[in-house]
């Protein structure tokens, strides 16, 4: 026989709903197009519109070039070198890192690859010897951050200082300041090719953004340079090497730096200590502008590409109409600027406070 309710009648049974936590009565004040801006959909779209509105006001303001085939593919070129090692520095920041280093690394490689003594090689072998010196150095490069970085506890910021000084020291007393040419005909031709009527360049560009994307997103590695950044500890507590990790990534990060090497080395035939002269910066700014969160935890590859076209098709219009290097600089700080405030807008949490 049942229970019978002795409260008398009148009595509302309980509710079947769930409770209304604190947590969801504020996800249901947050108006939906924040919500949606927060989301890495809605911060790609903002770069989208972005760069749309650059491309209009060069299609305006230079109407007979800008949209023509050749520029494009120039802006896409002048992309390339940049966005190739943006994609390391992707990883490196999502992850809560940083390296000052990359273009440091880049000169050094370009220089140890065009040596004499490697170029007698690859003329006796295969010109790809020449490639594999260039990453070699990159990684080699990397993993020395890496280690000094995870294993002896140093500040990256201090850490890749030093390598950007050390790097471009060693490039300096390797080439005794001179510019070394590449003489290898075969190198250079196909560093030069036109696959399908575009760049080369533009390809390696597309494939290490492709494999970036990859890495990130649906492998393992990705979602534990996700964690990494998100909260270190928790991760380690996750059981996740961070150490091991992490020095993996700045190995990354000097492979990239390489195979820009590479490029850099095919599309100026020529190996010197000042290639890459403040690339570092050039590749922050990009990540950053793409909507990678320099404290680590958020961060897409898709934004970083976007992020370097930003600011090749700004070049380019600057170029284009006759503008000063230095007009270009300040438009690129206010750039950076208004993304780092973006950043902290909508990077909030949505509760009070």
């Amino acid at each position: 026989m049942s229970e019978q309710n002795t409260s008398g009648a009148g009595v509302v049974p309980p509710s079947t709903e769930p409770p209304r936590t604190t947590a969801t009565l504020t996800a249901e004040s947050v108006p939906a197009w924040r919500r949606i801006m927060s989301g890495s959909v809605g911060r790609n779209l903002g770069l989208v519109v972005a760069l749309l509105v650059l491309v209009i006001v060069g299609a305006v303001s230079a109407p007979d070039t800008f949209l023509s085939v050749s520029n494009i593919l120039t802006i896409l070129r002048q992309a390339s070198i940049i966005g190739v090692v943006s994609i390391g520095m992707t990883l490196v920041i999502i992850a809560g890192g940083i390296d000052l280093s990359v273009g440091s690394v880049l000169g050094l490689a370009s220089v140890v690859a065009a040596l004499a003594a490697v170029q007698d090689l690859a003329d006796q072998m295969h010109w790809i010897v020449m490639v594999v010196i260039a990453l070699a150095v990159g990684v080699g490069a990397g993993l020395i951050n890496g280690v000094v970085i995870a294993y002896g506890k140093v500040v990256a910021f201090m850490a890749t200082l030093a390598m950007l000084v050390a790097a471009r020291g060693l490039a300096e007393i390797f080439a005794e300041r001179r510019t070394l040419q590449v003489g290898n005909r075969d190198f250079i031709e196909f560093m030069n090719l036109d696959f399908l009527g575009v760049d080369i360049l533009i390809w390696i560009f597309a494939l290490v953004a492709a494999l970036g994307w990859i890495v990130l997103n649906r492998t393992t590695f990705g979602r534990r340079t996700v964690a990494i950044g998100g909260n270190r500890e928790a991760a380690r507590l996750a059981g996740i090497n961070v150490k091991r990790h992490t020095m993996w990534l700045y190995a990354i990060s000097g492979l990239t730096a390489g195979i820009a090497a590479v490029m850099y080395l095919g599309r100026t035939t020529a190996g010197t200590s000042t290639h890459g002269t403040l690339l570092e910066l050039d590749a922050i700014a990009a990540v950053v502008v793409g909507g990678t969160l320099l404290v680590g935890g958020r961060g897409t590859i898709t934004g970083t590409v976007f992020g370097v076209l930003i600011f090749a098709t700004l070049t380019n219009v600057f170029v284009q109409n006759n503008l000063t290097s230095s007009v270009q600089a300040v438009a690129k700080g206010i750039i950076i600027v208004v993304a780092v405030l973006l950043q902290q807008r909508f990077s909030r949490p949505t509760g009070r406070g």
